[in-house]
């Protein structure tokens, strides 16, 4: 099947796209973001940071070799700023800050809270606000934005679901359901244009589909 994907900010150094749900975002095989934008530019971009398979939204490519190498020290420097929307079970306070050591289990491609620093463990920070919570049938579901501080492997999804509020739809971390895919998007990245040193913001709001279209 062919697959469209919307650019929705370009220049001569760097890319903004829409990666949709189900399309990896850094391999090159045929179900990849890569694959589609070098099918709709003609040449091929460099990836400086990525999502989940099945989490769609904003990400940033560069286009030149330079641009990745100074996007991606921006991104070890934490200089460009993530924030995601999801849907999630349970109603958490207003506001908060999340801080955790996660452990990655390459074998089993999931990631755990854990208590102690030991080989392969990492620090691991999000702070989100709610934006509304309601009840679907016997469910309460919540809306949040998420801020990341640090971008570790199924981060929000594990931080969540170890508080008892797995993201809705996330089987692996426990929200199955049957109505939706994961409820998580990424859907603004903003910071300072490397080059042409000026304030640059992404956003793309969720679609008109369930969840996101519970909550107006």
């Amino acid at each position: 099947m062919i697959m469209d994907i919307k650019i929705l900010y370009e220049d001569e150094y760097l890319l903004f796209a829409l990666k949709p749900v189900g399309v990896l975002s850094e391999s090159d095989s045929q179900n990849s973001v890569l694959t589609l934008l070098k099918d709709a530019l003609g040449k091929d971009v460099y990836p400086v940071h990525r999502l989940d398979r099945d989490v769609g939204g904003v990400m940033v490519f560069a286009k030149t070799a330079e641009c990745a190498a100074a996007l991606s020290s921006m991104v070890a420097k934490n200089l460009i700023e993530k924030r995601y929307i999801a849907v999630v079970c349970g109603t958490p306070e207003q506001s908060g800050i999340f801080e955790d050591l996660l452990f990655k289990d390459s074998s089993k491609n999931k990631t755990y809270v854990v208590k102690r620093k030991r080989k392969g463990v990492r620090e691991a920070k999000l702070e989100y606000e709610l934006k509304g919570t309601l009840k679907d049938g016997e469910k309460e579901l919540s809306l949040v934005e998420i801020k990341l501080h640090t971008g570790r492997t199924h981060q929000i999804r594990v931080q969540f679901s170890s508080r008892k509020m797995p993201v809705l739809g996330d089987g692996r971390y426990g929200g199955k359901s049957s109505k939706c895919k994961i409820a998580l998007r990424s859907y603004q990245v903003s910071f300072e244009h490397p080059f042409k040193k000026e304030q640059i913001c992404i956003r793309s709001d969720a679609p008109d589909e369930y969840p996101w279209n519970l909550f107006n």
